[in-house]
């Protein structure tokens, strides 16, 4: 996400006659550009704000950060995050009406539209610890925003937050405007890593939703009128406040849902002797289910999937909905289940020990085309594989080795909190562990190779070259099944690929739990 506040930051401004800028996107002549802001320069904000701005040539877009590296990097050729397109998008628009800045109170204070996009980490301590949404950095924004605020606002959330959270953000906004007028809007992302800019650029829908009131009518006009620079309105959808924060939460439930339902279906068609991609191709055939999002895999990662349904769980839970938390918990239960099967399964079909045997990692970023690894599958299973005292040599094409580092010393919930509170485990914990740039330079002499990423170069990588600097049998656990099976056992692997009929050898081999 982004900006992190370190407190409430205040002081009284004088207050000055209030202005709202309404605009006709059709129009070229306006009296005033339209000033957007947004807090918060990550995954969300940077590309979200990139497109507003390449779109709407009529409206000065700034992001802002108090992380200084953070914003150099976005003012340099260097961007913070890897997306393919961000870097045309950016580079065809900074400078003339798309700036990055640290001066947070200035452009707050300037803007019409202000967007919060914000961490909203699970708690990791207190009354929901493990399930509820951080709404700390929220607060802290919208007390900012009251504090500095000298006309009045559209203020949108585009973080993921909890049902609700619009109602106790106007509070405090209310109740520190000194007479400023403030409306509060949802307007969710529901953008995909790797494909982030076309997915801004093509939108299924956007979602703004808002109070039913005049007021709030009026300030979702405002924000559909910029999206309607680019989006047809039927894909303009506009809600009450408590539908657009909860169809955020829903959505994510609901892919994240698909995922373990056809990882769930791997473990039966291995037991079985079924192919879990032909059963997916059939199923998926059906109309009403269709095709996307039944690729059976090690299991899911990313920042929301599991972060929105522990927040739904905690919300159901709240509202005395135990059922219904129960039902939700289950997504949860089998993609960690999906994990801990994979590593049993590389232990025991490795004469059931790793111990100080080399074990080549080839991915570790939680999904392809993109750099972030916040709860990639690959935490839990190099972590897994370390426990049981393997080597592990990591290779991913987008993530560094620093990354890779501090995301295997961090205890579970602490990778979306600022740097300053998190408590890494001691680096010994991962001295078994050696990051390269290269994949033949992973696999050199390792015992098995594990694909945690789908890469589309590990499709085309040369393995009988890798087979022949390996330690004998090879083995090669394939997460994603994205490689050739037959062709690998031609060679001489073995393989084990999920939701595929099992390898002889493997069949031989110790049941796993």
């Amino acid at each position: 996400m982004g900006l992190l506040f370190k407190g409430t930051l205040g002081r009284s401004l004088p207050h000055l006659r209030k202005h709202s800028v309404t605009f006709d996107p059709r129009s070229t002549n306006l009296r005033e550009m339209v000033k957007i802001c947004c807090i918060g320069a990550g995954y969300v904000g940077g590309p979200t704000m990139a497109v507003i701005a390449l779109k709407c040539p009529d409206i000065q877009v700034v992001v802002v950060d108090i992380s200084v590296p953070r914003i150099t990097a976005w003012n340099s050729d260097q961007l913070p995050i890897y997306e393919p397109g961000l870097d045309d998008v950016v580079k065809q628009c900074r400078g003339k009406n798309l700036f990055f800045s640290t001066d947070v109170e200035k452009h707050v204070c300037e803007a019409d539209i202000v967007f919060v996009s914000v961490n909203t980490p699970t708690k990791t301590r207190g009354l929901g610890a493990g399930k509820a949404a951080d709404l700390t950095y929220w607060e802290s924004a919208a007390r900012m925003i009251a504090d500095v605020s000298k006309s009045d606002k559209i203020v949108v959330e585009k973080s993921t937050v909890p049902v609700k959270t619009a109602e106790a953000i106007e509070k405090i906004l209310t109740h520190n405007s000194k007479g400023i007028n403030f409306q509060i809007l949802s307007n969710p992302e529901f953008l995909a890593e790797g494909t982030a800019i076309e997915d801004l650029f093509k939108p299924d829908r956007v979602l703004i939703g808002g109070r039913e009131t005049p007021g709030g009518q009026k300030a979702i006009q405002t924000l559909k009128n910029v999206y309607a620079h680019w989006v047809p309105e039927e894909n303009i959808i506009t809600t009450n406040l408590w539908s657009a924060e909860l169809s955020k939460l829903a959505a994510n439930a609901f892919l994240a849902q698909r995922i373990s339902s056809v990882n769930a279906m791997s473990a039966l068609c291995e037991a079985t002797g079924a192919n879990v991609s032909q059963v997916a191709y059939a199923v998926g055939k059906d109309t009403r289910i269709g095709p996307k999002f039944l690729n059976a895999s090690v299991g899911f990662g990313g920042s929301c999937f599991q972060k929105d349904i522990l927040n739904l769980v905690y919300i159901c839970e709240c509202n005395g909905l135990p059922e219904v938390a129960e039902y939700w918990k289950q997504v949860i239960k089998i993609n960690d289940y999906q994990k801990s099967r994979f590593v049993n399964r590389v232990v025991a079909s490795m004469f059931n020990t790793v111990s100080n045997k080399k074990i080549a990692i080839l991915g570790f970023a939680f999904k392809k085309d993109t750099g972030d690894t916040r709860e990639t599958p690959a935490i839990d299973v190099c972590k897994g594989l370390l426990g049981d005292k393997a080597c592990v040599s990591i290779y991913d094409p987008q993530v560094t080795e620093d990354q890779i580092r501090r995301d295997l010393t961090l205890n579970k919930f602490e990778w979306d909190h600022p740097f300053h509170v998190q408590r890494p485990m001691s680096p010994t914990t991962v001295k078994q562990v050696t990051v390269v740039w290269d994949a033949y330079a992973a696999t050199k002499d390792a015992h098995a190779i594990c694909i945690l990423t789908e890469w589309d170069e590990f499709k085309t990588l040369d393995y009988k070259r890798i087979y022949d600097n390996m330690q004998k049998p090879a083995f090669i656990f394939d997460g994603r099944n994205v490689v050739d099976i037959e062709k690998l056992r031609e060679i001489g692997f073995i393989v084990y690929s999920i939701g595929k009929p099992l390898d002889a050898w493997l069949k031989d081999m110790p049941a796993i739990a």
